[in-house]
């Protein structure tokens, strides 16, 4: 097979995602010289710290079990010696890499080598399908893995995996999909390898920290490694490019699924105000509500709409966080519909306004239709923008879950206000118990009509009884 010649298939288990803080608990090799397995060798290791019982289900490492192995410095002389000379294969290959990076680094010693990702060879080669994590390749391929999320059972369906590949494709398409798998992805110069590759994939926020901890950026994504990947992926220059020098640490949140995302971005937004985020404020937001056949400007009036209820408004359009926004609109609709922009409250003076000498205004300005017929054009454009009426009766209750994490929550929600979230029964319980009263905020406003634009997740909301 066109594999390099010599491999070390790596797996690692370890207390949690993060390679700068977690540690490992457990490591396999195998060492691969010409296709044929010349060392095969595994252990368990002592993290020096307890391993979170969310982790010792998923893996089955409890604390007992690692309390008398070695640390990782004991082990650290045969771990050199089956990786050396070899490309470090892993599955999600960073992740281990990186978490091997930084155990050596703990003992003040270096360590590089190249490195081929199978999650990567496997995109290479079967571009075909969707799924490429361990569990995809084990069903899609019939491998064999007696101890699934131990790091020897791993390791072997790895190795099962590159041997059913080697068998497969001709060596130039294999050797072709290798180098594109020990291709490195983009990532900033200050952050530690494996950190970007530790990233669930779930939904959530990210958080981007820079030198003496200074929140850089807060984003969301569907799934959180691929959104980060992405993001790196792409900041070649410019903005992008400067937030990627800068970025020290990732910082995650997960949640049961992308409208909880959306809603607690748009919080951490408002309340940690990161330096290259467009800062969310909602203390100003209004609408416009037209006073028709008023003889004189100005004939828009602004109401306040922060952190009051929806269920007093009438006859309001459009959501504004500031006059800038309204203006925005207004110019637009003016020539469209041969509006003045004197009436509309964009100009002063009296008399003609510059439009209408422009021929762009009908003329109301000048005597050449009356206020009621002006204002019966822009009720007719104001339609477009007027405030949407809330679907539902009453409250709705939508629901996430996340199948990756197991994680649920429930979104309780009413005439396009936040009442709260929930993760469990109880909470839920209590929340429709207290049942808040509506408080309007634009930007949460914005992410529920985009939200409920979707007929599937419209028919998923549920009604409160």
């Amino acid at each position: 097979m066109s594999l390099p010649e010599r491999l070390a298939i790596v797996d690692v288990e370890t207390t949690g995602a993060n390679p700068v803080h977690d540690r490992v608990t457990e490591i396999a090799i195998l060492r691969i010289e010409r296709g044929e397995v010349v060392a095969r060798w595994e252990s368990l290791v002592n993290p020096g710290r307890s391993i979170p019982r969310m982790i010792q289900d998923l893996i089955g490492i409890t604390d007992e079990m690692v309390a008398g192995a070695p640390a990782f410095g004991e082990l650290a002389g045969t771990v050199r010696s089956l990786l050396a000379g070899c490309v470090f294969v892993a599955h999600n290959a960073r992740f281990d890499y990186g978490f091997i990076r930084n155990e050596f680094a703990r003992i003040e010693q270096d360590f590089e080598s190249s490195v081929l990702c199978t999650v990567k060879l496997s995109r290479a080669l079967y571009p075909e399908h969707h799924r490429h994590g361990l569990d995809a390749l084990i069903a899609r391929h019939g491998l064999q893995c007696d101890a699934r999320h131990r790091a020897m059972g791993d390791t072997e369906a790895l190795w099962q995996f590159a041997r059913l590949v080697g068998a497969s494709f001709p060596a130039d398409a294999l050797a072709a999909a290798a180098a594109k798998a020990m291709k490195a992805p983009p990532r900033p110069p200050g952050l530690p390898v494996g950190v970007i590759e530790g990233l669930p994939d779930t939904p959530g926020v990210y958080l981007f920290h820079g030198e003496g901890e200074r929140l850089l950026y807060v984003g969301r994504g569907a799934s959180l490694r691929a959104r980060v990947m992405d993001h790196f992926a792409a900041a070649g220059s410019g903005k992008g490019a400067a937030l990627m020098r800068e970025v020290r640490r990732v910082e995650w949140i997960e949640t049961a699924g992308e409208l909880g995302a959306q809603l607690l971005e748009t919080r951490l937004v408002r309340e940690l105000r990161p330096l290259r985020n467009r800062q969310g404020q909602d203390g100003e937001s209004f609408a416009l509500r037209l006073i028709a056949g008023r003889r004189r400007p100005p004939i828009l009036q602004r109401v306040a709409l922060a952190g009051t209820d929806p269920a007093g408004w009438e006859d309001l359009y459009g959501v504004f966080h500031d006059r800038k926004e309204a203006d925005s609109l207004l110019r637009e609709f003016a020539p469209l519909y041969r509006l003045c922009p004197r009436r509309l409250g964009l100009e002063s003076g009296s008399g003609a306004c510059q439009a209408y000498l422009a021929k762009r205004c009908a003329g109301v300005c000048a005597g050449r239709e009356t206020p009621t017929e002006h204002d019966a054009r822009l009720a007719g454009a104001l339609a477009a923008v007027r405030i949407k009426p809330w679907p539902w009766r009453g409250p709705v209750v939508v629901a996430e879950h996340c199948a990756h994490s197991g994680r649920s929550a429930c979104h309780v929600l009413d005439r396009w206000c936040l009442l709260g979230s929930a993760e469990t029964p109880a909470e839920l319980d209590e929340l429709m118990a207290q049942r808040p009263a509506p408080a309007f905020d634009a930007d949460i406003y914005r992410i529920l009509v985009r939200w409920f634009a979707d007929p599937t997740r419209a028919a998923a909301a549920q009604p409160v009884g």
